[in-house]
Formats: structure tokens, sequence, C-alpha cells
């Protein structure tokens, strides 16, 4: 018996900034911020596929690296990754970075 579709979950665009490595999100004017809360959410799989092909257009443009869509939780205002993974990536470093206040 053939599984039924997975269900689409919002989705974001996330990428590293190629300047300073820091991770970014996609946000609906088509700049790269860095607070997940300012991205721009996706509903739909065909949204998904424009906002993914958006988000490389911007990497042939050398302005980011490895954008992806990753999948998110939105209660109210409240937006962020669903996996693990990814929220520890959207938070920053787990560690100080040289150089970095401590």
């Amino acid at each position: 018996m053939a599984k039924a579709p997975k269900k689409f979950q919002p989705s974001v665009a996330i990428a590293n900034d190629l300047r300073t490595g820091l991770v970014v999100f996609r946000n609906p004017s088509g700049a790269w911020v860095f607070d997940v809360a300012e991205a721009e959410v996706v509903e739909t799989r065909e949204a998904a596929d424009a906002l993914l092909a958006r988000a490389r257009a911007d990497h042939d443009a050398a302005r980011v690296v490895e954008p992806t869509l990753i999948e998110i939780i939105r209660e109210a205002s409240f937006v962020r990754p669903l996996a693990l993974r990814e929220l520890i990536r959207a938070s920053g470093p787990t560690i100080p970075l040289p150089g970095s206040a401590q």
C-alpha cells in the first residue's frame, strides 16, 4: 500500500550570508534577514518552489550560500524552525567565536 503524501508544512528560505557566514532568512521584500520571524512564510508546495527559485537566484548573484527551505512552526506571531538542527542553526553559534565579546 502506498504512503499518503506528507502534508505540506509552512516553510521559509534559509541560507548563509556570503560575506559574514551568518544564517539568514529571505523576507517578503527579497532581503536576507537574521530573524526567522521576519522571513517570508510559504504555505503551499507551489509557493515553496517559487521561493526556493528566488533564493537560488540570490545564490547565483553571489549574495548567499546554500539556500534551502526549512519547515517552521508558527503560533500567533511566534515563528521557529521545526527541526532541532535548524533551531540551533537559527539561534546562532553555541560557542563563543574568536573575537566575539564574552
